[in-house]
């Protein structure tokens, strides 16, 4: 299966994506790659509202039925909203990555660190060159680890 990336968003290597929603408002989730290499998603674990973190700031964890994985910001900012669906509906995150499944809304501090994403274009090419590297170290994606890095069953939480 293909991943898709839409052209409005930015995205980052550790594969999360941001929508400018007007002026300073922003909206952060995963891209559809991240959920495809994750699998099926049973737990997020958001921010409350008000934290105030900086680009590359843990701002949560995803838990799917392969992996734990730290989620990571694309910019800097205060979270104004986190999504209220995904506490009950974590598949959210699967089945509309972009639309249903986002996780955080925020307040951007530094329009400049958007700017500096990825644009789709070439974001569909680092995750092609991603792909290239695991098809060059061989194996079925079930012994790989997964797109952030790790082991099926490692779980860096305490």
């Amino acid at each position: 299966m293909k991943a898709h990336f839409p052209e409005q968003l930015r995205y980052t290597k550790d594969h999360e994506w941001v929508e400018i929603l007007d002026d300073n408002h922003a909206r952060i989730g995963i891209t559809d790659y991240a959920q495809e290499q994750l699998g099926d998603i049973v737990f997020v674990e958001l921010p409350e509202p008000d934290t105030e973190l900086e680009q590359g700031d843990t701002f949560g964890v995803v838990e799917s039925v392969k992996a734990v994985s730290d989620l990571y910001m694309a910019v800097g900012g205060k979270v104004l909203e986190v999504n209220p669906d995904l506490e009950d509906q974590p598949e959210l995150v699967n089945q509309a990555p972009y639309g249903d499944g986002w996780m955080i809304e925020i307040e951007v501090a530094e329009l400049d660190e958007y700017e500096n994403l990825m644009g789709a274009e070439d974001y569909e090419e680092y995750v092609q060159s991603e792909r290239d590297s695991k098809e060059e170290e061989g194996g079925d994606d079930d012994d790989e680890d997964d797109a952030r890095g790790f082991d099926a069953d490692e779980d860096d939480r305490d």
